[in-house]
């Protein structure tokens, strides 16, 4: 049994990182970067698991120090990589109506609308998809684990035979590119939604245009622990 006195103290360490960490609220949390946030709640879950490990051998302050750091590390190695491509994609795509995020698991991802990846109909990449491809490729050849994923979207007007497979082709062609850009293709996943996920009403003309849509995906699976 761990002794009353060792549990109170290690309690105590756990408290006082996580009021740290609770010390980054907004605005201060809103303006860092995705690293030190990634940081400071690698910190704070690394100190409590350390605390609480160390709480037996009455070494909870200790623990927790050392948790502190490992979580830190842990925390902000993915977001640092992402980060450093968001930002690279943000700066490519500025004024083209990309829109570049991160997702709720933790994936970068591109929506591109149609008038910047293909002519209706069409499955040919559009002059001013391919600067964008060009800055999403750099250094990915390079980084192994690093995996796309590229999903095709078209309107509601054909049929589903017409435009599920079209959407397929323009996610392949994506694939296609990127792979002669350096990005192995087995790396590269395809998926052709059709008319089947659309972000807007198909009754306008402008809906329409708002569904005619690729979306790319990128995902770091470098093992964690």
């Amino acid at each position: 049994m761990i002794p009353p006195l060792t549990l109170a103290r290690a309690a105590a360490v756990v408290a006082g990182i996580t009021l740290l960490a609770g010390c980054a609220t907004p605005p201060q949390w809103g303006q860092m970067g995705e690293q030190q946030r990634g940081a400071v709640t690698g910190a704070a879950v690394g100190a409590a698991a350390g605390a609480l490990i160390g709480a037996p051998r009455g070494d909870a302050g200790r623990g927790a120090v050392i948790g502190a750091a490992i979580g830190a590390v842990a925390g902000s190695v993915w977001s640092g990589q992402m980060e450093a491509k968001r930002r690279e994609m943000e700066r490519a795509t500025a004024g083209t109506g990309v829109q570049v995020s991160r997702t709720a698991d933790d994936q970068l991802r591109l929506e591109v609308p149609a008038d910047v990846s293909f002519a209706t109909g069409s499955a040919a990449l559009e002059p001013r998809l391919r600067p964008i491809l060009d800055a999403f490729a750099s250094g990915l050849g390079q980084q192994p684990h690093m995996r796309v994923r590229v999903v095709g979207h078209t309107d509601s007007t054909g049929t589903d035979a017409i435009n599920d497979p079209l959407s397929l082709r323009r996610a392949q062609s994506v694939r296609d590119y990127l792979a002669d850009r350096g990005v192995a293709a087995e790396r590269i996943e395809t998926v052709g939604r059709g008319a089947r996920e659309p972000v807007a009403s198909n009754d306008s003309a402008d809906g329409r245009a708002q569904n005619r849509r690729v979306e790319i995906f990128l995902r770091d699976t470098t093992p964690r622990g």
